[in-house]
């Protein structure tokens, strides 16, 4: 950065400080309490405006999954309107999750004229169907032009809520997407039907097991979400960025996040500010977020709620990363979701926290003082390691995506083996119970902490495995795997679908044995459990997973290793899934080929689309800026071989000279290579062998080309650079501070426009979650 420039950032910055101390003044104090779900019709607000059999009635709907009668949801419907407009909603949408990963909406007003007048309708009609394209939406081939009728209907374990876009507030009806045949065409309508399989089949485990009649049973999930914040001067300059989520180029800065200095710093003045702001949006969302922190690399950040019901939960992500990025703009920032945006540092995972609880227990992985004497834990930990160990390919493709293929395995996530993580003390009591042993074990989980003063202390029963895809931690299982960009639906529903099938399995083993009263009933559960148990601890690891002895050791144990996205999707057709998804009514045959197309498509899409920007970016932008530094130097070689007599001139010069020229040669050569596999993709007969050929061959290519130009990056002068760098955008950028204004009209950034290739204003980023 030139010293003209970093004159005019120490002037506004100082000048920036000021104002914010200013904008400090207007800091009020609130209750969290007073403001939580002010924007969420949930089951409190709809007492004052519904009637009290309207309540129950939905109540009762949502528990035991039956349809609302359009009586109700017209007393609904009028309920919310009348909440609504009081909050100043004009229109109203049915806001679903297609199969592009992010949520889409049609906003229709309350308008309804009557006369010479108008008045605000939403009838029960309204708020249960609408018809958007079916066409339109990634489909997999079930939807086509001249077949294009597809329907979102409400979801009543949703709470409706409201965004308020400042100008104006839209009434939000959480919905699913199907086609006008009926098969799902979103990622909300799988993860319900999969919530009610497992519901049937953990129950009726339950049951035939002798361990009571619950009532219900749900999963909870919660999600910790990571993401990077970047001043939006530096991240829209940056066209890899804007178009494909993360950058095509860069080289790492000397410090990168060598010194773990970054992981739960201290929040800058502007970062803090901005999150404040969203945590507040969310409260009045009714979504019980809850915790804050910088993650490892530079700009990197932490979200997390309290967890709640898997559908819910789903859902609160989705408005998480939007509020998120809306809340961001304002302070002159853009929020990154990607998996991976810078090379070299830490990517972004998606933690997604999940649990099953019933109506008689909060959780039913607690293990209890003796878990080897509770078999409501163990039966329900053999059911999800059986699940795990029999449908690792699906738990796989559950997290499978493009850019995710980036991070797993790259000793900042787990790797693509599916495994699971128990720790030392589970472990032990679950190895004893297979083998018939329910003696008490004596965990000592005091620790001496050798400072009498302070409190007395008990660790919890398991370590934290970080390197696990999928870890035991306490009461819930981890799926540490799940990507920053990807919407948790897919993963909660592919995930409760797998271990609704080992609880069918179990429950039929069960009663294959013929228990004819509860205390043999509870004998047969013992003996299929530890069956279960002993079948499929392969898949239990408590080690590194990180570790290459682990992928040795996990290649003898026969665990697949799915390496990349398009080697898993292969996966989703095979005979085994196929029967699995249509047996417990989560899809069809049709639709099961539909998906693979989609995301096959998707993930074809999203790296030729990359390739494309990564050959513009090469031509346009940075050939120029090489081969002009390269003649700069010839002149100044030349220049400084006359005036030295030939060889002092030499020495300094020449070595860099044909250093500049191989790399821009070898970045030539490369580019022109990723463009002929490019070509090779286009021609593919089917989105497989396209998918393939993409992994394979175009991956590696445009990493070729990235080599070459990260090398030239650290040879041109900083000066010419046409790009943002990876020290502007995660060091000199993260301490520019910004004054929201608060009366909505925008911000007032204090960043320089001329660093790198320019600025480029406040642009609708949405692109850059992926």
């Amino acid at each position: 950065i030139n010293a003209e420039y970093m004159g005019h950032f120490l002037s506004v910055y100082f000048f920036s400080n000021q104002r914010m101390e200013s904008y400090a003044t207007h800091f009020q104090k609130i209750r969290i309490e007073d403001i939580f779900g002010y924007y969420s019709f949930n089951a409190n607000t709809q007492q004052s405006y519904l009637s009290g059999a309207t309540c129950e009635e939905i109540r009762r709907c949502v528990l035991q999954h039956t349809p609302v009668a359009p009586a109700i949801a017209e007393d609904f419907a009028a309920g919310v309107l009348r909440w609504a407009v009081e909050r100043g909603a004009t229109h109203f949408t049915h806001w679903f999750v297609p199969m592009t990963g992010r949520s889409a909406q049609k906003h229709d007003s309350f308008v309804k004229v009557v006369g010479d007048r108008v008045i605000s309708q939403f009838s029960g009609k309204m708020l249960s169907f609408a018809e958007p394209d079916g066409s339109s939406f990634p489909s997999g081939g079930l939807r086509c032009t001249h077949e294009a009728r597809g329907y979102t209907i409400w979801d009543p374990s949703v709470p409706p809520f409201i965004i308020n876009h400042r100008t104006g507030a839209t009434l939000y009806i959480p919905s699913v997407f199907i086609s006008w045949t009926g098969q799902a065409l979103d990622e909300k309508l799988p993860l319900l039907r999969a919530n009610e399989r497992l519901s049937r089949e953990g129950l009726r485990m339950l049951k035939v097991a002798g361990l009571g009649d619950h009532e219900s049973m749900w999963t909870n999930s919660g999600c910790e979400q990571e993401f990077f914040l970047l001043d939006a001067d530096f991240a829209l300059a940056r066209p890899d960025l804007l178009q494909c989520g993360r950058t095509l180029v860069g080289s790492v800065p000397p410090r990168g996040q060598k010194l773990d200095d970054h992981y739960f710093g201290d929040l800058s003045e502007r970062t803090m500010q901005l999150i404040n702001d969203v945590e507040r949006e969310l409260w009045k969302l009714g979504i019980p977020q809850t915790t804050r922190h910088k993650e490892v690399a530079p700009g990197q950040y932490e979200m997390a709620p309290v967890f709640t019901n898997a559908n819910i939960a789903s859902d609160h992500n989705i408005l998480v990363m939007e509020t998120t990025q809306r809340v961001a703009h304002h302070y002159g920032m853009e929020a990154i979701f990607h998996e991976k945006p810078f090379a070299g540092l830490n990517g972004s995972g998606k933690h997604n926290n999940w649990s099953i609880g019933t109506s008689k227990t909060g959780t039913v992985f607690q293990p209890g003082p003796v878990p080897n004497q509770n078999l409501l834990f163990m039966i329900f930990t053999a059911a999800t390691l059986r699940a795990v160990n029999v449908h690792s390919d699906l738990m796989r493709i559950a997290i499978a995506s493009a850019g995710n293929d980036h991070r797993l395995g790259a000793n900042e996530a787990p790797p693509a083996i599916i495994s699971v993580y128990l720790g030392e003390e589970i472990d032990t009591a679950v190895r004893k119970f297979a083998a018939g042993d329910e003696s008490p074990t004596e965990f000592n989980l005091t620790i001496d902490i050798g400072a009498s003063g302070l409190p007395i202390f008990k660790r919890d029963s398991t370590d934290r495995n970080r390197t696990s895809p999928f870890a035991f931690t306490g009461n819930k299982f981890e799926f540490r795997a799940v990507g920053g960009g990807q919407t948790p639906h897919r993963s909660n529903y592919i995930l409760n679908t797998v271990v609704a099938e080992s609880c069918k399995y179990i429950a039929d083993e069960i009663e294959k044995l013929g228990p004819k009263d509860d205390a043999a009933r509870l004998e047969a559960a013992k003996t299929v459990t530890r069956k279960v148990l002993n079948e499929n601890m392969r898949v239990v690891f408590n080690g590194n997973a990180y570790s290459p002895e682990w992928h040795e050791e996990a290649a003898k144990r026969g665990l697949l290793n799915l390496r990349n996205t398009a080697q898993a999707l292969e996966r989703l057709t095979d005979p085994k899934n196929i029967a699995l998804f249509t047996d417990l009514g989560i899809f069809d045959k049709e639709s099961v080929h539909a998906r693979q197309t989609a995301w096959l498509e998707e993930y074809v899409g999203k790296l030729s689309i990359e390739a494309e920007c990564m050959d513009e970016i090469t031509s346009s932008r940075i050939l120029p800026v090489a081969s002009s530094w390269f003649n700069t130097m010839c002149v100044c070689l030349n220049n400084a071989t006359v005036q030295s007599g030939g060889e002092a001139g030499n020495m300094f010069h020449a070595g860099r000279v044909t250093k500049v020229a191989q790399l821009i040669e070898q970045m030539v050569k490369a580019a022109d290579h990723m463009n002929s596999v490019r070509e090779r993709v286009e021609k593919a007969e089917t989105e497989l062998e396209k998918a393939k050929i993409t992994a394979d061959e175009l991956a590696p290519s445009m990493q070729a080309v990235r080599s070459a130009v990260d090398s030239l990056e650290r040879l041109c002068p900083a000066r010419d650079w046409p790009l943002p760098t990876y020290q502007d955008m995660l060091f000199t950028g993260q301490s520019f501070n910004v004054i929201p204004n608060v009366t909505g009209g925008g911000s007032q950034s204090t960043n320089a426009t001329a660093i790198g290739g320019g600025g480029g204003g406040r642009g609708n980023a949405s692109a850059l979650w992926f």
